[in-house]
């Protein structure tokens, strides 16, 4: 009997099956770990246009060509940013200056579902539980294994699965770190980003796509950054013919907040729900423990609010937004703009650093452990590096010493993405014109070459040195 416990695969359950998710299901399957995802999105996407661009750090890039088989697979699906140049745009004259310009960037740019699919793609796609909602989990006395709970949502089955490992991947709002930090609170930023990508196949030679080629002359090897007065925009190209741009804007907080009672149904739902949770600890009758129930709560409060970091928009504020680019930006770009369908609004948020981001058999990786603001690029490229570093720590360590393992991955991820989140706030702060911890603004027309210098994606904390 003990000879056949010895000999069983160690199991791990992934809640998300975004691009966390999947980075973790490819480290852990590849030394050996048997691997379950949950996800609660009905099926894979499929040439879908869901998410937008994204940048690839060379790191990045190097993980990725080792967990899938065909390596050249990611050149295809990825168009080099060998240049990483941030500029300002005059709102009144619409003349551009370069800031700063580096010529040896080396990322990659992707679109979101492309390299979703390329790294889903690469796994047995048996490992994956679609349309599973997860409610709960429960660790055993010994710390030996981790139940975990989760709803079938096309027949509202409950199924229980074990592992050894629980891995949150379930990204900034994370129910699972919710139940260990329940007084985490997200930090606004103090503004939104607009983003969209505009399709431009089959109308390569169209007067918009040759006037903003014009404009940006380096499209389709450039990361530009345009500042503007207290506003920038992001643009660069992705494959097949595909423009990713974002403009942010300075705002108040939407009104996004998850225990905001629109209605009479919704309060007396939250008022049975704890009167509940209250009647059970206090007779201890029922067969759920605290961590069922308070993921119950928080996963009902969340459903019903459709809380979401991005937000619905309706004509009237896609126009508004429009007549704000036309103050901002050149022509071109706002050409761009127009012509994109379905652009979509980010409330950006992130949080201050964690010290702690494993308890017993569970640990975040992700947006779960660093909500990030995205102006260094990292949200993908830490949560790639998070997966990789959680299965080295597990091949050195085994499932025997598992708090080991884990231990060293906190120790190795925690100093890191900290810096990284913060240089991120900062880089955010400086490009939207917003107070610095100084006091001070940053203005492109005063900057001075120390202040430039804080612009540039390589002066990223650990940018070459993150392992």
């Amino acid at each position: 009997m003990a000879e056949k416990q010895k000999k069983k695969k160690s199991k791990v359950i992934i809640v998300g099956g975004s691009i966390a998710g999947v980075s973790c299901a490819h480290a852990l399957t590849s030394i050996g770990w048997q691997v379950v995802v949950i996800e609660k999105t009905a099926a894979p996407p499929t040439g879908s246009p869901t998410g937008a661009g994204l940048g690839l750090d060379p790191l990045a890039q190097m993980l990725i060509t080792s967990w899938i088989a065909n390596p050249h697979l990611l050149q295809h699906a990825t168009l080099p940013l060998t240049i990483d140049r941030n500029q300002a745009t005059d709102s009144s004259t619409k003349v551009s200056w370069t800031l700063t310009r580096d010529e040896e960037c080396n990322f990659r740019a992707a679109h979101w579902a492309d390299l979703h699919g390329l790294l889903y793609n690469a796994l047995p796609p048996d490992i994956f539980l679609w349309g599973h909602q997860f409610i709960s989990f429960s660790i055993s006395e010994d710390k030996s294994y981790i139940k975990v709970k989760a709803k079938v949502l096309r027949n509202d089955k409950i199924v229980e699965i074990d592992g050894n490992l629980l891995v949150a991947a379930d990204g900034c709002l994370s129910l699972i770190r919710q139940n260990f930090l329940p007084d985490l609170k997200l930090r606004y930023s103090r503004y939104c980003a607009w983003r969209g990508v505009l399709d431009f196949s089959g109308r390569e030679d169209s007067e918009t796509i040759e006037g903003i080629r014009k404009a940006y002359p380096d499209l389709g090897k450039c990361l530009y950054f345009d500042l503007g007065s207290k506003t920038h925009c992001v643009l660069y190209e992705l494959p097949n013919k595909r423009l990713n741009w974002i403009f942010c804007v300075n705002q108040p907080e939407p009104e996004i907040k998850v225990l905001v009672y629109s209605n009479l149904i919704h309060f007396a739902a939250y008022i049975a729900i704890t009167c509940y949770i209250n009647d059970v600890f206090r007779t201890a009758k029922v067969g759920y423990d605290r961590t069922a129930l308070t993921c119950l709560c928080i996963s009902f409060l969340l459903h019903v609010q459709r809380n979401s970091v991005t937000m619905k928009v309706s004509e009237d504020m896609i126009d508004e937004m429009m007549k704000e680019a036309e103050k901002a930006w050149v022509p071109e770009l706002v050409k761009v703009m127009k012509e994109t369908k379905n652009p979509f609004l980010n409330a950006i948020y992130d949080c201050d650093p964690l010290r702690q981001i494993y308890w017993d058999n569970v640990v975040l990786i992700g947006d779960a452990a660093h909500p990030t603001t995205p102006h260094g690029l990292r949200s993908t490229n830490m949560s790639i590096l998070d997966a990789a570093v959680l299965g080295k720590c597990l091949e050195k360590w085994g499932v025997e010493n598992l708090h080991s393992a884990l231990g060293e991955y906190q120790s190795i991820r925690v100093p890191v993405t900290s810096k990284q989140v913060l240089h991120s706030r900062k880089l955010g702060r400086i490009k939207q014109g917003l107070h610095l911890p100084n006091g001070k603004q940053f203005d492109p027309k005063k900057a001075t070459s120390e202040d430039l210098k804080e612009l540039q994606q390589k002066n990223m904390p650990f940018f070459t040195s993150v392992y």
